[in-house]
Parts: C-alpha cells; sequence; structure tokens
C-alpha cells in the first residue's frame, strides 16, 4: 500500500492511499505507470532544436522518434493536470501564472477540461490525449467503454470520432432530424444549461449526448442479459 499524490475521478487532487485492485476510483491503471520518457543520452535537446550525432542506427532513429512523441503527447497531460493543481491550491495567484506561459488561456483550459473530466488512473497510455478528448464529454462509463474499444481495435483519434458519430446516428446535416418537445421545470433547465456549459457544449448537444449515453447503457445491460446462462 503507498500513498500517492492524485486526482481523483471528481478532478480534484488529494493526498490519496492508493491499494492496487482496490477501490476502482482511486486504482491506478498498471500502463499508466509506464513512461519510457527520458531521450537517448546521445541526443542533445535544445531549446530550438535538437542535436543527434553523426553515427546514429536506423533504428536507434526510430526509438528517439518514438520517445520524442511519447514525451510530447505527454506534455499536454502534464499542462493539463498542472493547471488543474492550480485552480484547487492557488486559486488567487495560478492565472498571472499561467500568463508566464507561451499558450494562450484557452488552450490550457481545454487541456484542463479533460485532464478534470479523465482521472489519472482512468487514461490509457496507448492512446493520444486526443482520443481522450473526443470522450471527455461523456460520463465516466461511456468514456471507458470507448476508450477501450479504442485501445483493443488500435482505432485512430478520427476512426474513434467517427465511431462515435456512428453511435449518434451520423452527422445532423446528413442524417434525417425529427423533433422532440420536452415540458420541464424551469428550475431543472437552468440545471442542464449548467451542466452544457460546463461540458463546453450547447444544450441541444449536452441533451442528445446524455440521451445517447443512456440509451447505450440500458442497451448494454440487455446485451449483458441476453449472455447470462441460464
Amino acid at each position: 500500500m503507498s500513498s500517492e499524490r492524485l486526482q481523483t475521478r471528481d478532478g480534484h487532487v488529494a493526498a490519496a492511499t492508493a491499494v492496487r485492485g482496490s477501490d476502482p476510483q482511486t486504482r491506478i491503471r498498471p500502463n499508466s505507470m509506464r513512461t519510457g520518457l527520458g531521450l537517448d543520452s546521445r541526443a542533445k535537446p535544445r531549446r530550438l532544436g535538437l542535436v543527434l550525432p553523426e553515427r546514429f542506427s536506423f533504428d536507434d532513429w526510430r526509438q528517439l522518434g518514438r520517445q520524442i512523441h511519447l514525451i510530447t503527447d505527454s506534455s499536454v497531460w502534464w499542462l493539463g493536470d498542472w493547471l488543474v493543481f492550480g485552480e484547487e491550491c492557488f486559486p488567487g495567484r495560478y492565472k498571472k501564472a499561467i500568463e508566464e506561459t507561451s499558450l494562450e488561456y484557452q488552450t490550457l483550459r481545454n487541456y484542463a477540461w479533460v485532464a478534470r473530466r479523465i482521472s489519472m488512473g482512468r487514461r490509457r497510455d496507448k492512446l493520444s490525449f486526443q482520443h481522450h478528448a473526443e470522450v471527455a464529454a461523456l460520463d465516466p462509463a461511456e468514456q471507458d467503454l470507448w476508450l477501450d474499444l479504442a485501445e483493443q481495435h488500435g482505432w485512430s483519434r478520427n476512426r474513434l470520432r467517427g465511431e462515435l458519430r456512428s453511435a449518434r446516428g451520423g452527422r445532423r446535416d446528413e442524417a434525417p432530424v425529427s423533433s422532440i418537445v420536452l415540458k420541464i421545470p424551469v428550475e431543472k433547465e437552468e440545471v442542464w444549461k449548467s451542466a452544457a456549459m460546463s461540458a463546453n457544449q450547447s444544450i441541444d448537444d449536452w441533451i442528445t449526448m446524455a440521451l445517447d449515453s443512456a440509451a447505450l447503457r440500458t442497451l448494454a445491460r440487455k446485451d449483458s442479459a441476453r449472455t447470462i446462462p441460464n
């Protein structure tokens, strides 16, 4: 049992005691522990470039490219978690620190939103940050479902996006559209609008996504029931 600083599922940063195989909300996925972020010692990184030795084999060069790609993808997660930590621990000062970076505030906010929506223990090291961004608006169960599918089948980010669109019935401008009138209390409408804003979606898109997620869960339970032996 080890005490580690973890980002919990709801986005809060806390000192938590993680027991492998225990509470699924704080359990760390084995893949998320892998790093391999060190560059080949013969490569000399500079602020504006990379100096390589004259004698460098093709296999070494290819492995170096993989390491650089891993660092590039990981750095997006680092920035997201860095901003979440700042919001949590330094609410009055973190914006000043953001101004000292070369990235736009909205870009960092997008990174932080994905990092907050998908906790460290549920991220897949075989998938890119962009894969995770595609499913960040879903609830955790649906995130896990689609990330598992993308990981198992080796989907690209664009393939994952296409599968998500297919599950939602295709593009809105290509698929037949029907209208459903909902009569709801005003207070519920305000809650829905707030949730849509938190997810960076329009109210229409948020309602559609929520209904799609509910439908997928219902169908998944139905399929599971069919597979249970008598």
